[in-house]
């Protein structure tokens, strides 16, 4: 059988989902990876097939998605190119996780393509959505990516389909200690200006990670380095806590480890308004940014804050047994009668 894996590749989560993923649909099939997106950090363990644009998203430098720089970097044609020239029918079956291209090179040619993906469970009717919910925002992710089914992961397993989250083997098999420092993940902040809000807090030591330098330096009680997954991963193993964006995989990776979490989701993203929408259901603290009005709850985190427990099992092989089972067999067998 052959295989398209497609990843969203705008941001971290997806790529370090597809890094079990991968290895596993291997062994089901032939598989091609498809990575399109210009701001992932991570280098995959296995070849990708197909490099492309895409249609993404930028981290801005204060918070949340630039939305002028998203717009100016979307080359629309070049999109479009893509579309058309991804050779789609020589697959018996699309696996998609959020990546677009693949989406629609699907639904104009009347092809199958199966959602295996976080946005999946979002969008689901059992999960919760903020009072303000932002009904443009709902609207680009419900057509960002359009798939025929759909298998979702979520913070909590909300539905027969919706399941918790694919946790590493990476982070499953790390060591976990206390060294007393707090790891922070805010790609949409620069580093001046986590130095600025973090510094405000001189009795903790703060590892950052970060998009915007390629060189690791500490100013205060603040090291910035650059974003470097084995890095990363022990960092968070060995912390107290840590400060993170409203995504979906560092939160969840956190939780797994029985690590303190303080999530702060970015402007103008409305998944991670959803997400940020569970997690404080969970009893997680959510902050609106990291301005001064704010430092109260960051102060009481710090001192005060619990460890969310969790339960996310290896389930990854059941899940995709489950998509093979009620999917991949049919799109091979009408692939089969349709070359005969």
């Amino acid at each position: 059988m052959k295989i398209l894996y497609a990843i969203q590749g705008t941001g971290n989560g997806h790529l370090s989902r597809s890094m079990d993923i991968v290895p596993l649909l291997k062994k089901m099939g032939d598989v091609d990876v498809l990575v399109s997106g210009i701001q992932g950090d991570l280098n995959l363990p296995f070849p990708i097939k197909y490099k492309l644009h895409g249609f993404g998203f930028i981290f801005g430098k204060s918070g949340g998605v630039d939305l002028w720089a998203s717009f100016m970097k979307s080359r629309f044609r070049k999109f479009i190119k893509e579309i058309k020239n991804l050779p789609i029918d020589k697959y018996d079956l699309v696996i998609n996780d959020f990546e677009p291209v693949s989406a629609w090179a699907c639904y104009l040619k009347n092809k199958p393509c199966i959602g295996l993906s976080h946005q999946a469970a979002v969008l689901h009717e059992k999960a919760p959505v903020p009072a303000d919910a932002d009904m443009i925002g709902r609207l680009i992710l419900k057509n960002y990516a359009p798939v025929t089914a759909n298998y979702g992961f979520h913070f909590k397993a909300l539905d027969k389909n919706i399941f918790t989250p694919v946790i590493r083997q990476q982070v499953r098999e790390q060591p976990i200690s206390n060294k007393g420092h707090y790891t922070v993940y805010l790609p949409a902040y620069d580093d001046k200006r986590l130095v600025k809000r973090l510094a405000e807090f001189p009795d903790i030591t703060w590892d950052v990670f970060s998009k915007h330098n390629k060189k690791t330096f500490t100013q205060k009680n603040v090291t910035i380095q650059p974003i470097e997954n084995k890095a990363f991963v022990r960092s968070m193993a060995q912390s107290a806590g840590v400060l993170c964006g409203g995504g979906f995989e560092t939160p969840a990776e956190a939780l797994f480890l029985g690590k303190k979490l303080m999530v702060t989701p970015m402007k103008n993203q409305y998944e991670q308004q959803l997400n940020a929408e569970l997690l404080r259901e969970m009893g997680v603290p959510v902050i609106k940014s990291l301005k001064p009005k704010h430092y109260d709850t960051i102060r009481d985190w710090l001192q005060n804050g619990k460890v969310i427990k969790v339960n996310y099992p290896d389930n990854t092989q059941q899940i995709l047994d489950l998509l093979f089972e009620e999917y991949a067999q049919t799109s091979y067998h009408k692939a089969q009668l349709t070359a005969s």
